[in-house]
């Protein structure tokens, strides 16, 4: 579903600006959920929308007929969990890993509302842990793989349940990014039918890390 909506907004693109950058720009929001013990137990993401893809969205679903930007509670229920119907191996964009790499199994999305407000829409959702694991030191990234996605933290990241535990953002190395970008796509033919899985050389770094009790 997002992917259909993000090729008709690179149609707005410049030519040849499809390739380096994203279609769709979304502010994302992060709450990790640790319980008392320690274990984080499940993140809530809140993805709120740039105003283009939102506007194509409600064009295709023929939501806000007299674009005024107001949406009803009917038009808001038909919105409900509309980009939670994922396809088959889709991970949401969302992994979560240990601090070597290795990566912890997420469930499937549980939808927590929506809204529609300044023109852009807004979904959030729970993505539960398969199993609990310590929280110090796991390691969180937002991103879509094949760049067509962009998300960022500007939403903030928190954690909820256990005051012991905070996160930090590290930013990528945008400069960096860039010239391994360029690295990758010069190396492909012109009839290239794929491109490289850029998408986590980009995405911010999130840490968790809990106090010891001395």
């Amino acid at each position: 579903m997002i992917r259909s909506l993000a090729l008709a907004a690179a149609c707005c693109l410049p030519a040849g600006g499809a390739l380096a950058h994203p279609h769709i720009f979304i502010t994302t929001a992060l709450e990790l959920q640790v319980d008392d013990t320690g274990r984080l137990t499940g993140v809530v993401v809140t993805w709120d929308y740039d105003e283009m893809y939102s506007m194509l969205l409600l064009d295709e679903l023929q939501l806000d007929p007299d674009y005024d930007g107001i949406l009803t509670e009917a038009e808001l229920d038909e919105l409900d969990g509309y980009d939670l119907n994922w396809m088959e191996g889709f991970e949401g964009d969302l992994y979560v890993s240990t601090a070597e790499g290795r990566p912890v199994e997420l469930g499937p999305p549980e939808g927590l509302g929506v809204s529609f407000d300044d023109q852009t829409y807004a979904s959030r959702h729970l993505r539960p842990l398969e199993r609990p694991r310590p929280a110090s030191g796991l390691v969180v990234k937002a991103y879509d793989p094949g760049f067509y996605t962009a998300y960022d933290l500007g939403g903030g990241v928190t954690v909820s349940g256990n005051p012991a535990c905070s996160a930090r953002i590290i930013p990528p190395e945008i400069d960096e990014s860039y010239k391994d970008l360029a690295a990758e796509l010069a190396e492909l033919p012109p009839d290239a039918e794929g491109y490289p899985q850029v998408g986590e050389t980009f995405a911010e770094t999130v840490q968790i890390t809990c106090e010891t009790k001395s």
